[in-house]
């Protein structure tokens, strides 16, 4: 059976996909998901982190993604401590990283495309 888009639908974590690239998007689409991963390929960071190096996300739609990517398991947040001020870092799970080789993907043809076509 190819996987491919085709009519078999596809079931994944109780939802149904009418394939994989739909099912693939569902997990990393959208404007700040891809971004967000790409900012923990390297390493883990902490929220303000992340929010320093993405000042273009909002605090609300930062705390939702990181959130969906947990839920889906690209994404390991740990807490370090019980009372406040407590620490939270964010990591790739090994499901997570298998999304870098696609990542690397995304920003050599966001290279390419500045290099040929936009103004800097």
């Amino acid at each position: 059976m190819k996987l491919e888009c085709q009519n078999d639908l596809i079931e994944y974590n109780g939802t149904v996909y009418p394939c994989t690239v739909s099912l693939a998007m569902d997990l990393v689409g959208g404007k700040w998901k891809a971004v967000i991963l790409y900012h923990l390929k390297d390493s883990k960071k902490r929220y303000s982190e992340l929010r320093k190096e993405m000042p273009a996300v909002t605090e609300r739609t930062l705390s939702l993604q990181l959130k969906q990517l947990e839920k889906d398991g690209l994404v390991a947040r740990k807490v370090y401590g019980k009372k406040p001020p407590i620490r939270v870092e964010y990591s790739l799970t090994d499901f997570g990283k298998s999304f870098i080789a696609v990542l690397e993907s995304i920003t050599a043809w966001g290279n390419q495309i500045v290099l040929k076509k936009a103004e800097i």
